[in-house]
């Protein structure tokens, strides 16, 4: 099932092959996106309606579900099922919440004080994958720092069940967090809607969360028309794996399946330096995937992964610092000296007894990670995602005095004449 490659033996060709993911080579996806984005922008609420009944096979008389809805559906669910809820949520609290700092006032110069302030973005979309797996942890993942953050409203969408409801674990994820409206929209749809407003979803200004490649394209679009950006290019999960001949083969394989049932566009990647090892990972992985609920789904993404054997760890950190996975699992004694190797990955984990489902669950790290390669220019989601910077200057006489005149010489050699005067004169006014 899983085709082994030898590191040392790739072209730059076979290479790039290999890193690539997720491509749209004929534009079908961002055609089919487009129009979406075209439809919900002309005929809004009517248009996402209509999406529901043709994707989500529901019928909806209102886009929404209220406080009231939301609060009987949260009480439908058990008590333990409440209780790791609050768990994940404290701890994911606990991680974030240290994130929000206040930054030292800095002067530059005698009189020149210069400092950063936070602000939170006001209104925020969170998109909550729904499908062929709801995530009530991605719901957490976003509005807990949001919360943190101060963001005056968020506006949640995720796409209905068939009864045109949500399931009770979001709804007690959005009781947790005391956010009492949730809107029935999901995929390309749902990021419209948020960008450009309907009659029932307000706009917003920035649009997080994960989803398939069409929820992917319709944040990469919507953020290039509109005046709304997006928190990264967040699409189909992925996984790659650096094992030596300390791994155990059967922890190896279940993180690699934990990815691939995601979905059938999900990624899992091993970078092996023991074939014995890799040999006995493949015999895991068909043995775990017999039992799998979602086996048909994570079949069609083992075929799309790999192994790549590698003749040292330094080598393999090399493949995987060239892939720049969305999560990477270091299962080897050796983790420590890897860790000041990694240079792009979303979200990393150390050691035999770390599994990646933890992180997407409950250790309090977030779970919404830059996937396709975008790993080498974003950060995964954090508080810092839902609130500007706004910089602030104060000059006093003195520090007047002694940055004036670097000013009017610098204004002066770009030929800025009233970048100078706005100096001169204040200059001339304290002599």
């Amino acid at each position: 099932m899983l085709k082994t490659y030898n590191y040392k033996e790739l072209t730059a060709d076979q290479l790039q092959q290999l890193l690539d993911r997720n491509t749209d080579p004929n534009h079908a996806i961002q055609d089919t996106v487009s129009q979406i984005i075209q439809e919900v922008r002309t005929h809004g609420d009517q248009a996402l309606k209509a999406y529901a009944k043709q994707f989500d096979k529901v019928d909806l008389e209102k886009l929404y579900l209220d406080a009231d809805e939301i609060e009987e559906l949260a009480m439908g669910i058990s008590r333990d099922q409440m209780r790791a809820l609050e768990i994940a949520f404290q701890n994911i609290y606990k991680f974030h919440q240290t994130q929000l700092k206040r930054e030292r006032v800095v002067e530059t110069m005698p009189g020149v004080k210069c400092w950063r302030e936070v602000r939170p973005i006001e209104k925020v979309g969170l998109y909550i994958p729904g499908g062929s797996a709801v995530l009530p942890s991605t719901l957490l993942m976003l509005g807990i720092p949001a919360k943190i953050a101060g963001c005056k409203e968020i506006v949640v969408c995720s796409p209905p069940q068939n009864n045109g409801k949500i399931n009770g674990f979001v709804a007690y994820c959005l009781r947790l967090l005391k956010i009492e409206k949730i809107y029935l929209v999901g995929g390309a749809q749902a990021v419209a809607a948020m960008a450009f407003g309907t009659e029932s979803i307000p706009k917003v200004n920035k649009i997080f969360g994960p989803g398939n490649q069409f929820v992917t394209k319709a944040k990469s679009i919507v953020q290039g028309i509109s005046d709304v950006s997006i928190d990264m290019p967040a699409g189909p999960s992925e996984v790659l794996v650096i094992a030596d001949d300390s791994a155990n083969p059967a922890y190896v394989a279940a993180d690699l399946l934990a990815q691939a049932e995601h979905g059938s566009d999900s990624q899992a990647i091993l970078v092996c330096t023991d074939k014995a090892i890799a040999k006995a990972v493949e015999k895991e992985v068909e043995s775990q995937l017999q039992v799998l609920p979602r086996r048909e789904l994570a079949e069609k993404a083992m075929d799309n992964s790999y192994i790549i054997l590698a003749d040292s760890l330094e080598e393999a950190m090399q493949f995987s610092n060239a892939y720049a996975p969305e999560h990477l699992i270091l299962e080897t004694n050796e983790w420590k000296p890897l860790i000041n190797k990694v240079l792009n990955a979303g979200s990393v984990f150390l050691g035999h007894l770390t599994p990646e489902s933890a992180g997407d669950y409950a250790s309090g790290t977030n779970h919404t990670l830059p996937t396709s390669g975008y790993a080498r220019s974003y950060s995964g989601v954090s508080v810092d995602s839902f609130v500007k910077k706004i910089t602030f200057q104060q000059i006093d006489e003195q520090g007047l005095q002694q940055i004036g005149s670097t000013v009017e010489i610098l204004a002066e050699l770009e030929g800025l004449q009233a970048h100078k005067n706005a100096v001169s004169i204040r200059l001339k006014d304290r002599k």
